[in-house]
């Protein structure tokens, strides 16, 4: 009984140093970039609609604040929790720590829904949805498969998301073949390599309501994730609808990696890493690693979002630099935990 206190003391303290660094980060992000703002201006400027603070900044520091990084800031949080959380559902319900939140070809479906726009000329609304519609479709389609095949096992779930995945790779491939390489081509491209450059409110209006529901629904049932790692049996043994589940958690995870992919376009790695860091820090109990891998994944995602901007002159798209911080990560963590292949 002292071991369980001593365990959810220390989570607690985990947390809360977690959520300090959250908010350290977020000041950093909000901060640091072409035009740097002092780090007590910032706070300054945070805190000023709600407290009588006396203004000691310009108005340039606060109109680059709210009106260029404070629009990005929250995309990032939004799209690295869904990310993460939506990596940590797929790997729980799946039970293998290789799956990410595209298995079933949510990213690669959403990249042709947002390619077909751009080549027919459509605007950044309209590419969203196409994106959106794309990825959703192609999670229906990965999962009609097994119901055609009478077949509904794990296994053939995984290699029916393959299957998807590389047709839509394919059409892909015949959809840059046939864009302009003016304008088009180049569109696609930069898209697939994933940016927050030209978020704005609006976007974030559009996605907060999914990603924040589905979110809920992940957190609200994670103690019976916990009880689905147990096998199927087991979990039936318990009172537990193993195939509703199964559907509610992987239904959760697609809404919020296609609204997460309809904004920022494809990010690699995020949904990969987060999860494994999340365990690392907190054990294999979903209940502490779905709040842990929400926070992580929003620190995570804001820092590579700020180092895009300020890097290089031009900005870098985010999945380079979620590359070359994923993988070399991603062998520690490996390495670290002795997973053999």
């Amino acid at each position: 009984m002292l071991g369980f206190k001593k365990n959810v003391f220390s989570y607690k303290k985990l947390f809360i140093a977690i959520l300090f660094l959250f908010f350290l980060v977020i000041i950093f992000a909000l901060s640091t970039g072409r035009y740097f703002i002092s780090f007590s201006d910032t706070i300054k400027i945070l805190f000023s609609n709600i407290l009588p603070i006396e203004k000691t900044w310009d108005d340039t520091a606060e109109g680059v604040i709210y009106n260029l990084r404070f629009p990005r800031l929250l995309g990032a949080i939004l799209i690295g929790s869904a990310f993460a959380i939506s990596g940590a559902g797929y790997q729980a319900v799946f039970k293998n720590p290789l799956v990410s939140p595209d298995l079933l070809g949510v990213s690669s479906g959403a990249t042709v829904g947002a390619a077909l726009v751009i080549i027919l000329g459509g605007g950044k609304m309209t590419i969203q949805f196409g994106a959106f519609l794309g990825g959703v479709l192609a999670v229906i389609l990965a999962t009609t498969i097994p119901r055609l095949l009478k077949n509904n096992t794990m296994m053939v779930l995984v290699l029916s998301g393959i299957i998807v995945s590389g047709l839509m790779s394919s059409i892909i491939g015949v959809i840059k073949f046939l864009a302009d390489p003016e304008d088009q081509l180049a569109a696609i491209v930069y898209w697939q390599m994933g940016s927050l450059a030209k978020i704005h409110m609006s976007d974030i209006y559009g996605i907060s309501p999914i990603i924040v529901f589905t979110s809920l629904i992940l957190l609200a049932i994670r103690w019976r994730v916990n009880i689905l790692t147990l096998g199927d049996k087991e979990a039936k043994l318990l009172g537990v609808n193993v195939s509703f589940l199964r559907i509610i958690i992987i239904f959760c995870a697609t809404l919020l990696t296609a609204s997460a992919v309809s904004v920022s376009g494809t990010i690699g790695w995020l949904g990969l890493i987060i999860p494994h860091l999340a365990r690392l820090l907190v054990g294999p109990d979903n209940t502490k690693v779905f709040p842990v891998a929400i926070m992580l994944g929003a620190i995570f995602l804001i820092v590579v979002d700020t180092l895009a901007r300020i890097l290089t002159p031009a900005e870098l798209p985010l999945t380079i630099l979620t590359g070359l911080i994923g993988a070399p990560f991603y062998f520690w963590l490996l390495a670290r935990q002795r997973v053999r292949l």
